[in-house]
């Protein structure tokens, strides 16, 4: 499993952003695309809201791939 760190600036980051930040892909849209596959779950939970804010704490994964959230 690969694991990424992701430092918050603000209190929190739309789950179709922080997926483009983090390199996951190449824009919001792409990452609204692929939070509305299904593939992404929010602290193990499956999340479908393209725009869920990501609050420091919390652990967002894709496929084999998880990235925490930091307070920055």
């Amino acid at each position: 499993m690969q694991k990424l760190s992701f430092s918050l600036d603000g209190e929190y980051v739309e789950l179709n952003q922080l997926l483009k930040l983090v390199g996951l892909c190449e824009s919001g849209g792409a990452g609204k695309a692929i939070v509305a596959s299904g593939d992404v779950s929010v602290d193990g939970e499956q999340e479908l809201r393209k725009t869920a804010k990501i609050r420091a704490g919390q652990v967002v994964s894709l496929g084999d791939i998880e990235i925490r959230v930091q307070a920055g």
